[in-house]
């Protein structure tokens, strides 16, 4: 009997296919957005290290500086000769740190509601409908603007009303995602081995919501940001002497005929905050989406 010798099986048609990489590569914009927020942050981060830049210090007799003249001011100085550099940094921490804690605070209410209302339904879901319409149905500005009437303006009154008042679009899309899952197996299971409904809320539905809930957030910062600088501009949120970009513009737009830098400069630290946050979302959206999606296949 005579044996036929097989050709050689090449190493590739026997050996598994490489592992995909799981590495997540960084989008041209996302790129463009950690650097936008970079500048805003690292000059935040800054100002209080570095020596002799003081917000709060005037000197009249080196008033209304322009940029790049004066190693000392490097972004010019205001009408009261105080440093631009350090009132722009320090008004970037205190809307950055308003906006976070009114993102924050939407969030919370927002997907409590929307998945009390999403997961129980009946009339949890029609007196906290009821609710949303309520609450979607008041102006901002003009809420604050009574509110003001009676308590004065600050940081704190500004992260109250707006945070109480801008949850209504993470309770329609939590609300939707709770009321898709309380019929899935996974969540209808445990209630049959005796779980209780809270159990099934925090082991089940409250994971497969937090997704949708950071990419509102995520895409909610920038918005938030422009209506705090709003805010700041009509006068009420943070009062003087503590710097606000909307403060700072408003303040400018007095000498934008002799000096528009006094308007372009707090301009530009809104803008690279915003940029930044809105093309840095676009990654951070697609990654959530990605992992929900990635879950739900191997669910």
């Amino acid at each position: 009997m005579t044996t036929v010798a097989l050709p050689p099986i090449p190493e590739a048609a026997t050996s598994a296919p490489p592992p995909r990489s799981r590495r997540r590569r960084l989008r041209p914009s996302a790129v463009v957005g950690i650097v936008m927020l970079a500048v805003v942050i690292g000059a935040t981060a800054l100002r209080p290290v570095l020596p002799g830049f003081d917000p709060f210090g005037q000197d009249l007799s080196r008033a209304l500086l322009p940029p790049f003249v004066d190693p000392a001011h490097p972004l010019g100085t205001d009408p009261l000769g105080r440093d631009l550099f350090s009132r722009i940094a320090l008004a970037s921490a205190v809307t950055l740190g308003i906006t976070v804690a009114i993102v924050c605070l939407n969030a919370v209410i927002g997907t409590t509601v929307g998945i009390l209302a999403g997961f129980f339904g009946g009339r949890i879901e029609s007196a906290l409908s009821v609710l949303s319409n309520t609450v979607l149905a008041m102006p901002v500005v003009l809420l604050l603007i009574a509110v003001c009437a009676v308590v004065p303006p600050s940081a704190g009154l500004t992260i109250l009303v707006v945070g109480c008042t801008w949850w209504v679009g993470y309770a329609r899309v939590t609300r939707n995602v709770a009321a898709a899952l309380r019929a899935q197996d996974f969540v209808v299971a445990p209630r049959t081995q005796g779980a209780d409904r809270f159990w099934s809320l925090t082991r089940h539905v409250l994971p497969n919501v937090w997704p949708h809930t950071l990419i509102i957030a995520a895409t909610d910062i920038a918005t938030i940001v422009l209506i705090e600088a709003s805010l700041e501009y009509l006068g009420l949120g943070v009062q003087p002497p503590t710097p606000s970009w909307g403060a700072m513009i408003y303040d400018g737009q007095k000498y934008l005929a002799t000096d528009p830098w006094l308007v372009i400069l707090p301009g530009v630290a809104m803008f690279l905050a915003v940029g930044g946050v809105q093309f840095l979302s676009q990654q951070f959206t697609a990654e959530a989406r990605g992992a929900f999606l990635r879950k739900g296949a191997r669910r």
